[in-house]
């Protein structure tokens, strides 16, 4: 049964959009066969690159760590199969300019071993405490699955003196094309209702809510379902209205609670934890089968792909794989992204592999014509649809003009890019490639002056250093002159005492040689005269 007496609260702005899901969510996700060739990236979190401990030449066995999170920061890798790893090198990743980066490059030996790789489970998680989970979390190399990939073990550090009130799950998934979350919840849902209680123990939140768009029913009364057979009371499913991009955290934890994120500030802040369906579901096979996260589900869709499907598909797998075992391409010369036509990042080619931030390969045909960029007209059409209540034509100028503080001063930050703004643009000016511009350009100034800062610490420690080995150095050369000085006056002062003594002495000497010499003469009564 759907929850329906929940108040819900309205975003401002947002759109309607055609979402073309059928295509892709038709059927159940397919296993995919293992590839040829495994590219596994260093780098597929926020934060920084984890420690290699595999090198060319390892047999490595399903699910071991390649690269350890020792450090900030840091999440590991792990083997999406076993085999040998025959090379460690650059290869392009998911950026617009095929960008290229650290990467593991690993031949399977079609055995799909798991040796001794799995980590012990956790039968009972709620007989764990939190530390020991979280560490498990970290060591399974779980992010955040919706897109955003920050380490989720961090994200279940809350702290003390803000209790939380609600874990919050995101399956709202409001971008068109996609289906993957929609798909996971159909056909794990027990799972996924397994990692919100592990989720609920380690950060103490009385209660969960599981936030679904509406246009998902059979998502709903599966999740519906599979609490009622769990007996869990603690969760609950809310159908919200379909409206892009309620799949906004921010968004999604103001229309469930009522309550805004403040600007610059987290969830957290205010009470609330959010995470996404798979992320829980990673973190249930992590703590009760001793799985890292090695797979995932990846929605294959759009004109250009001849059969739409989701796929479970192994970390690593070079994306011309996925397009193979989804029929190949439509027609030549497709036009690829990572994500939905909203938010989605273009591909240069299918050499990229699968991982932990995709979740979907949009196929699109190549455009017929490019739209002709024209002037601003100040319509507003940005302004009502923003929603996060920003004003886009003045964050447009200020990043056009490089006024960068200004754009600040009119919250550039708050923006979410899920690019209603450029969508509803008469002119068809790319608002918010403007608006990521502006964000790298502060950023990068923001490095340099802390860099500039650091160096100037630097500088200053090095001359107080100088300054205080000239001053010791000083002290030094007066200590030993004073002590010289001391040393003289105390030979003057012995000489002055041995001289007196010497002085007595020869005086007294004297003295008894007078006595001698003055004494009377004694002669004997017998003595002849």
């Amino acid at each position: 049964m759907i929850q329906t007496l929940r108040k819900l609260w309205q975003i401002h702005g947002g759109l309607h959009l055609d979402y073309h899901k059928e295509a892709s969510n038709n059927s159940h996700a397919r296993n995919v066969p293992l590839a040829a060739e495994f590219i596994i990236p260093l780098q597929q979190h926020a934060g920084y690159k984890p420690t290699l401990t595999a090198k060319v030449g390892d047999y490595v066995y399903k699910g071991q760590e390649l690269a350890s999170h020792t450090g900030f920061m840091k999440v590991p890798v792990h083997a999406s199969t076993s085999g040998t790893i025959t090379a460690i090198e650059e290869r392009p990743i998911a950026h617009p300019s095929g960008l290229k980066d650290l990467c593991l490059i690993l031949t399977p030996d079609g055995k799909d071993d798991w040796g001794n790789a799995r980590m012990s489970p956790y039968p009972d998680p709620q007989q764990i405490d939190p530390e020991t989970l979280r560490k498990r979390i970290c060591a399974a190399g779980i992010v955040g699955m919706g897109g955003a990939v920050f380490p989720s073990a961090i994200k279940l550090n809350v702290h003390d003196h803000i209790p939380v009130e609600s874990l919050i799950i995101n399956g709202a998934e409001c971008e068109p094309y996609i289906t993957c979350d929609d798909r996971l919840m159909q056909e794990q849902p027990e799972e996924i209702i397994g990692g919100i209680q592990i989720m609920m123990h380690i950060i103490n939140a009385p209660q969960c809510l599981i936030g679904i768009e509406d246009n998902k029913p059979q998502a709903i009364a599966a999740l519906q379902t599979a609490l009622e057979k769990l007996g869990e009371t603690r969760v609950q499913v809310i159908a919200v209205p379909t409206l892009y991009p309620t799949g906004s955290e921010k968004q999604l934890i103001q229309i469930l609670t009522g309550k805004e994120v403040p600007s610059g500030g987290r969830p957290a802040n205010i009470g609330i934890v959010c995470h996404n369906p798979a992320t829980a579901r990673a973190i249930y096979r992590a703590i009760r089968c001793g799985e890292p996260l090695i797979d995932r589900y990846v929605t294959v869709t759009g004109e250009g792909i001849t059969q739409p499907a989701n796929f479970n598909v192994p970390l690593g797998t070079p994306i011309a794989h996925l397009v193979q075992h989804a029929g190949g391409y439509a027609q030549p010369d497709p036009q690829l992204a990572m994500g939905g036509p909203m938010m989605g990042v273009k591909l240069p080619s299918d050499q990229i592999p699968i991982v932990k931030a995709t979740n979907c390969i949009l196929i699109t045909r190549p455009a017929d014509t490019t739209p002709t960029v024209m002037p601003c007209i100040r319509c507003g059409r940005c302004a009502q649809s923003c929603p996060a209540s920003l004003l886009p034509q003045q964050l447009y100028w200020h990043a056009r003009a490089r006024e960068f503080e200004k754009a600040e001063n009119y919250h550039l930050f708050d923006c979410i890019e899920c690019g209603c703004c450029a969508y509803v643009c008469p002119s068809h000016i790319p608002l918010v490639d403007y608006y990521r511009f502006a964000k790298a350009e502060i950023r990068t100034q923001r490095d340099a002056k802390n860099k500039a800062e650091r160096a100037r610490e630097r500088h200053d420690f090095h001359q107080e250093r100088l300054e205080r080995a000239k001053r010791e150095k000083a002290e030094k050369l007066a200590k030993h002159k004073q002590q010289a000085q001391t040393g003289n006056a105390d030979d003057s002062k012995q000489a002055a005492i041995q001289a007196a003594l010497e002085r007595a002495k020869a005086k007294k000497a004297q003295t008894a040689t007078t006595a001698s010499s003055d004494a009377p003469v004694t002669t004997s009564e017998n003595a002849p005269e």
